[in-house]
């Protein structure tokens, strides 16, 4: 044992024998101060660090993930500062430049459409709508599968049965003819009255999701020991069995805005969606048909729908590595 002395005057002994073969002491002449650098460099580690922590790690370990976030945040910021970055307004017309090929002149990237319409400012809105309509759809259907599913997966009994088999209802549905068949009765409806419409039908696929993982933790020691402590039924399901069920909520809300804006564009194309003058990218790609021979009209906005699926998906994909906890490798 060695003696050492602490700021405040007093003295103590730590062993002179070193745990890790090869290493130094752990305290020789140098104090405990030598004893956390040779620690530090016998490969220990000294800082403890959460699961989120980890899981920031991993994510950004993985690259696909990231060039996907950085991807996003670079499309999504031009829609979210449209007035700022597009050169002209999404309704601002120019007779004397119509169905103009992309160039440099007059800021035209994109070129123009039928009626002189800047096909870049047009793409920049239509990122803003279809974002708008993805987040929102996401979130809401996520909040409400949330809700259904943790109920659901709690409760049992037939309050399960209850929900479950209308949300199996609901999954048998054909989407796409209800969708077509509702936004046929709502008219020319905007953003937010197709949004309100995808909601419907995209919380089933969380709510399942939800259920399975409260079937599973509610039987776990750490809740029945919550519960013999007296915390009711709210404060389990939302302060001890939720936060251990957030990885896969946030992967699946991931992925819908996604499939969200997918759908949405989908809709636009076939007449259903989003009507004019409120540009979406949807729309645009339809509206570039009745000219198949301005190439620029149907290639820049579709791309920008690929580009945006494709970057949701990396991150979804990272996320859901990072935040499986039996992960051990990042797979790209």
């Amino acid at each position: 044992m060695t003696e050492f002395t602490r700021p405040d005057g007093s003295t103590g002994l730590v062993p002179t024998n070193p745990t890790i073969a090869g290493a130094e002491p752990l305290a020789p002449d140098g104090g405990i101060d030598r004893a956390v650098e040779t620690t530090t460099e016998a490969g220990l580690e000294l800082k403890a660090r959460s699961q989120w922590q980890y899981a920031r790690m991993r994510f950004f370990r993985h690259r696909l993930a990231v060039a996907g976030l950085i991807g996003l945040i670079i499309i999504f910021g031009c829609g979210i500062f449209a007035p700022l970055v597009a050169p002209y307004g999404f309704a601002q017309f120019d007779l004397l430049h119509t169905l103009q090929p992309p160039t440099t002149a007059h800021q035209h990237y994109f070129g123009t459409d039928t009626i002189g319409r800047d096909e870049f400012s047009r793409v920049i809105w239509g990122v803003r709508t279809s974002m708008e309509v993805g987040v929102f759809v996401a979130v809401a259907s996520t909040i409400i599968g949330l809700i259904i599913g943790a109920i659901a997966g709690y409760q049992g009994g037939w309050i399960d049965n209850l929900m479950m088999r209308v949300t199996d209802l609901v999954l048998t549905l054909p989407a796409l003819a209800i969708l077509l068949a509702f936004t046929a009765l709502v008219g020319n409806g905007g953003q937010w009255t197709l949004s309100f419409i995808l909601v419907l039908f995209f919380w089933t696929g969380i709510a399942r999701v939800v259920r399975g993982l409260f079937l599973s933790l509610r039987e776990k020691e750490y809740v029945e020991a919550a519960k013999a402590s007296g915390a009711g039924d709210m404060r389990l399901m939302f302060r001890h069995i939720l936060p251990n069920t957030l990885g896969p909520i946030i992967v699946n809300a991931t992925l819908a805005v996604g499939v969200a804006i997918l759908t949405e564009s989908a809709l636009s194309f076939l007449g259903f969606g989003i009507k004019p003058p409120t540009p979406s990218l949807g729309e645009l790609v339809a509206d570039a048909q009745s000219n198949p021979d301005q190439w620029w009209l149907t290639i820049f906005p579709g791309l920008t729908i690929v580009l945006i699926v494709l970057c949701v998906n990396f991150v979804g994909d990272g996320l859901r590595d990072a935040l499986d906890p039996q992960q051990r490798r990042v797979r790209a």
